[in-house]
């Protein structure tokens, strides 16, 4: 019989394999609640993660794969507490872009606290953005 207390490790099929890399998509952890710490969700689509030139569509496919990741957790966007972004080049317009986007997959009176961090690059070419996320579930 399985600890219901132990981590669980999900990575959900839709998304590619982060084995090779040495990271998880995500664990969860339940004591008494259900905590989620999602690894950072790049803009990247499918097995192969094809990534967009255009820095808005890498935000809009990046929490299309946190949604993923959240509801193969039984969660959602109103289940994250915590939110990390990593922005290459960061300046205004991408901070509007950015805002402009969260905007639509939460609500503004419930926004999760946010640590912006402004890089050089990220870790595989072409990625222009990544988020990673806590969330938690009674």
């Amino acid at each position: 019989m399985e600890n219901s207390k132990q981590p669980q490790l999900i990575n959900p099929a839709e998304l590619f394999n982060p084995g090779p890399y040495g990271f998880s998509h995500s664990i969860s952890v339940k004591s008494p609640f259900q905590m989620c710490f999602i690894s950072g969700q790049s803009g990247g689509t499918g097995e192969n993660h094809l990534l967009a030139d255009d820095f808005k569509i890498q935000v809009q496919n990046a929490l299309k794969n946190l949604k993923i990741v959240l509801q193969s957790h039984s969660m959602t966007f109103d289940n994250v507490v915590k939110i990390t972004l990593l922005i290459v080049d960061h300046n205004q317009e991408k901070l509007k872009i950015w805002a402009e986007e969260a905007k639509k997959v939460w609500k503004e009176s419930f926004l999760p606290t946010s640590t912006l961090i402004p890089v050089n690059q990220l870790a595989l070419p072409g990625m222009l953005f990544e988020i990673d996320a806590i969330a938690v579930k009674n």
